[in-house]
């Protein structure tokens, strides 16, 4: 086991800017860092055959030079596109494909498609900030083995049903990604179905919960790594027994209902509306979006340089993007910074 990575980057914003507590103590932004307590598991090393198939399906993404699409959105590899296909990316496709090379392939370029047809770079905040207004999702913490903590309150729900509350949870589901530390890959989803005052009904609706699911499971494999409900009421359960059929299985094993949270996060870490939480968190949308965003576009600034520095690979570690490694893959022979200034976007 080792020590966690810090979450913060050379160059970011001051602590006291980013955690800030009003006078109580009680947070209003996001935590920088997980408990010194929480760890990152060992990553068992790739046998020869897993070897084997990453090295032909990397070879066969650096041949790609353009993404095909039935929207009016084909053209070229973009900068951002070709930061996106990772070592750990290509290796999390072939993992959910069980290691089948050519199906692996298949689903990395649907992804390329989907995200540029969903605009999932385009989502800015101010476009999504209606849909948080009430802090319905909220990213603070970590659990146990370094996970951001990604929670969802349907108790909060503020707007009517639209395609923007499902580019929401995609809106932060990628800025959860951006939190993870180094050598982490996954996050944690807790989801509190408590009833509120303006909300009794807290289920999703079916086609919703469906176009959700596909989404994640679809164009996020391998980042779930625990959801933890609670207060599930009884519509809830019924909305949970339809679309289990429609939830893969390795997904399924990762559903923890009603459990004791503080066996996964740590209780410093885990919100206070948990049971056994102890942070004492509010949401203030005028303090944590920007402060969120803010973290996220300096964190991903960082990872566009050290992206840029090595020379734009394709396959390029994650663990050198996020600056836990002193190098990455090689560069290209005769490869210059000064050669191609162009960059992925960081907004």
């Amino acid at each position: 086991m080792s020590t966690p990575q810090t979450a913060t980057a050379a160059g970011s914003a001051e602590p006291s800017i980013l955690e800030e507590k009003n006078e109580a103590g009680v947070l209003k932004t996001p935590l920088l860092t997980p408990a010194a307590s929480s760890t990152i598991p060992e990553k068992p090393a790739l046998t020869a055959d897993q070897q084997t198939k990453y090295d032909w399906l990397l070879s066969r993404v650096k041949g790609w030079t353009e993404v095909h699409s039935t929207k009016d959105k084909s053209g070229p590899l973009t900068d951002s596109e070709k930061m996106w296909l990772t070592r750990e990316c290509l290796l999390r496709y072939l993992r959910a494909t069980k290691w089948h090379e050519k199906e692996s392939e298949k689903r990395l370029f649907e992804t390329l498609a989907w995200r540029r047809e969903y605009g999932v770079e385009e989502l800015t905040a101010d476009y999504i900030s209606p849909e948080n207004a009430t802090g319905k999702q909220i990213i603070v913490g970590y659990d146990k083995q370094c996970r951001p903590c990604h929670y969802l309150n349907p108790g909060r729900q503020n707007t009517d049903v639209s395609p923007r509350q499902v580019q929401h949870l995609v809106f932060m589901v990628e800025r959860a990604i951006e939190l993870m530390p180094a050598r982490q890959e996954t996050l944690s989803l807790l989801i509190n179905f408590k009833q509120s005052k303006n909300r009794s009904n807290t289920a999703p609706g079916i086609g919703q919960g469906r176009e959700v699911l596909h989404i994640l499971q679809t164009h996020y494999p391998e980042r779930l790594g625990r959801a933890m409900i609670i207060n599930v009421p009884f519509l809830v359960w019924g909305f949970f027994k339809l679309i289990t059929p429609f939830i893969d299985p390795l997904t399924r094993e990762k559903l923890k209902f009603n459990e004791d949270m503080t066996q996964y996060v740590p209780k410093e870490q885990l919100w206070a509306e948990f049971p056994g939480g102890e942070l004492q968190f509010e949401y203030d949308h005028d303090v944590y979006w920007p402060a969120l965003q803010r973290l996220y576009t300096e964190k991903r600034a960082e990872r566009v340089r050290r992206w840029e520095a090595g020379g734009k690979q394709i396959g390029e570690k994650e663990d050198y993007l996020k600056g836990h490694d002193a190098e990455g893959v090689s560069p290209p022979p005769g490869y210059s910074t000064e050669a191609d200034t162009k960059s992925p976007t960081t907004s």
